[in-house]
């Protein structure tokens, strides 16, 4: 973890001692608490959402933010073509929690699919995790995350982020993914 806390002890002798904590001893000592802000929801959903336009419009993708009811994103794949309808789902972890599920409402892929309907276009997903220290975005279509990633799944699905589950979405061809590591250098 390279975010650290420096505590000072003072010894026995009147000698000071300089502990370093990472972020995730920290929490464990309760030492420090992170503290989101009230629209830290919002701002992760606007930030997670520009994210993956950026990203795709950086590797060539014709894309727009349309903020439509179910819809975040239209895209050309420029390299099949395919017009893409982006719902991005976001999530922003504190230590500890880095591992929890994304709980995606099975109405969430009926608004999603209509919308598309409407666009003509093919449902994805661009699911961003904000965990800690790294920021990953995987991007699926909506049938292949239905259909082999959460088979079965009634009232709506789950996206792992298990060791084994992150594993096997690295191995699936259909999951595109980027990663980016998070370092605070110093903060308040």
């Amino acid at each position: 973890w390279p975010f650290q806390l420096r505590t000072s002890i003072e010894g026995q002798c009147g000698h000071t001692l300089l502990q370093t904590l990472t972020m995730r001893e920290a929490a464990k000592t309760n030492r420090m608490e992170i503290k989101k802000s009230s629209r830290h929801s919002k701002i992760t959903g606007d930030f997670a959402e520009r994210l993956v336009l950026y990203w795709l419009s950086k590797y060539g993708f014709e894309c727009a933010y349309v903020d439509h009811v179910g819809l975040d994103i239209i895209a050309r794949n420029p390299n099949n073509k395919e017009l893409m309808g982006i719902s991005v789902k976001s999530r922003s972890r504190t230590v500890g929690t880095e591992r929890d599920v994304i709980r995606i409402g099975r109405d969430q892929f009926e608004t999603l699919e209509r919308a598309c309907s409407a666009f003509a276009c093919i449902p994805y997903l661009a699911i961003v995790v904000d965990a800690a220290t790294t920021i990953t975005v995987f991007i699926v279509s909506a049938r292949h995350f239905l259909e082999h990633l959460t088979p079965g799944a009634t009232g709506g699905a789950y996206w792992k982020m298990t060791a084994a589950a992150l594993k096997q979405y690295e191995r699936d061809p259909e999951v595109r993914s980027f990663r980016f590591s998070a370092e605070t250098v110093r903060w308040w």
